[in-house]
């Protein structure tokens, strides 16, 4: 765990009070500040694996970093830096481990939703859809095939689960737990992001197929957190490749899903160790998304 290129299964910074982990990422609290540290964990069906996927922390922030910066005019963010140099002097200490994977974040009061659009029929969305022919109370044309674009992208919030699956829920559940200001204040946010996010990916051979965001307040007003457009949060599709009536392939966990369903994995935990193959499979599907997104290879 020397630099940014090494694996970071978890960390563990000396001083520090102990973090607290999530599927991914390990934050720290900082004074009044939040320091975010993206490791190589990787879940998939709601599992964390056992084995990291190299690189995949670094795609994580850099990637994030990529589209902060692209969006600051629609929104403001959470990053003070991600560039260790910047960082408090006792921070400094950890540049092996911060490298590349880590952002310092103003400390937001978070919105417990999370703000989905969705602009292609997919995941949870095609199952709704075929159960009641809506998603999130949305009613949609019929006759949809799965992956198919939808006339118009929609806004799908859900709730935050600590373990398991998201909850989806229509926008006017949404405003009854944050409000209805809120509510249709994050629709519109999320909605510019999105449509701007699929037009720039477009350009570059890449389909959004959908994204989720997450968003907080401070010092009083609404600002955009947590991971970007990653393949994390987000679904990417090679445009090469889209072809609706069925699943796409995409650039995220594929190949470590693909694995787990032929060994037919129950999907429980503890997880299985992956095969090498599948481990430098989806660390390249990572590292090719932010290459072709950004125009730059990372390493």
């Amino acid at each position: 765990m020397s630099n940014g290129s090494n694996i970071c299964h978890q960390t563990e910074l000396h001083g520090l009070k102990k973090p607290r982990r999530g599927k991914v990422r390990d934050i720290y609290e900082y004074e009044d500040k939040v320091l975010l540290v993206a490791t190589d964990r990787i879940s998939a069906f709601d599992v964390v694996l056992p084995t990291p996927i190299p690189m995949k922390g670094a795609v994580l922030t850099q990637l994030s970093r990529f589209w902060f910066n692209m969006m600051h005019d629609l929104v403001p963010n959470h990053v003070i830096s991600t560039n260790v140099d910047d960082f408090p002097e006792e921070l400094q200490q950890f540049r092996d481990i911060l490298n590349l994977r880590s952002t310092l974040a103003v400390k937001a009061d978070m919105f417990p939703v999370e703000c989905v659009a969705r602009g292609y029929i997919t995941g949870s969305g095609w199952k709704e859809y075929r159960e009641n022919g809506s998603v999130c109370g949305i009613s949609l044309p019929a006759g949809l095939q799965e992956c198919d674009r939808l006339p118009e992208p929609i806004f799908t919030p859900a709730t935050k689960a600590e373990t398991g699956h998201d909850v989806n829920i229509s926008h006017e559940e949404a405003a009854g737990i944050i409000g209805a200001d809120n509510a249709t204040g994050l629709k519109e946010i999320t909605l510019k992001l999105y449509s701007r996010a699929v037009e720039y990916a477009l350009s570059r051979g890449i389909i959004i197929a959908d994204v989720k965001f997450e968003f907080g307040i401070y010092n009083g007003e609404i600002i955009l957190c947590d991971e970007l457009l990653t393949p994390d949060s987000s679904r990417f599709w090679p445009m090469a490749d889209y072809q609706p009536g069925k699943s796409q392939p995409s650039f995220d966990k594929q190949y470590v899903r693909d694995y787990l369903e032929q060994i037919h994995f129950d999907k429980k935990p503890p997880g299985p160790e992956l095969p090498p193959s599948v481990i430098e499979g989806t660390t390249q599907k990572y590292l090719e998304a932010y290459r072709l997104l950004t125009g730059t290879p990372l390493i």
